[in-house]
């Protein structure tokens, strides 16, 4: 898969006396591709997580809390990097076969992921490494 297909996707939000209310996700969007999971990853200032790749999940990321730069590479050694943080009401749709990583450019930051699939530890590979990039924590 090519990070080409990455899609950055704006969403709505509703303002009111006492707060925003942002639409996540609805199952009548067109890269809604079915309900699995959602997990909370809480990474904290100048730590990365990741070297991560789904085989077969797509990923719907959002920035809930902080400032958090995404960092992506395919197997044809293609990046594409992307921040995202808790003012910009944008998600980050990912297909499968991208490897990804977060940093959190803030005290903390916390992204919300959505994958289609209920976790299975076959479906995911994991890496301090991949080609040229490490994680180094």
């Amino acid at each position: 898969m090519k990070v080409s297909r990455i899609k950055i996707v704006k969403r709505k939000y509703f303002t009111s006396p006492k707060g925003k209310v942002l639409k996540y996700i609805s199952k009548k969007e067109n890269y809604f591709k079915g309900f699995g999971e959602i997990y909370f990853n809480k990474i904290n200032h100048k730590k990365t997580k990741g070297w991560i790749l789904h085989k077969k999940n797509t990923c719907i990321f959002y920035c809930i809390v902080g400032d958090a730069r995404f960092h992506f590479v395919d197997s044809f050694k293609k990046e594409k990097k992307i921040t995202l943080n808790d003012k910009s009401h944008k998600i980050i749709i990912v297909p499968p076969k991208i490897w990804f990583s977060i940093s959190s450019k803030a005290k903390h930051s916390i992204i919300g992921k959505l994958i289609n699939f209920s976790h299975k530890d076959n479906e995911v590979l994991k890496s301090q490494k991949i080609k040229n990039y490490s994680i180094k924590n």
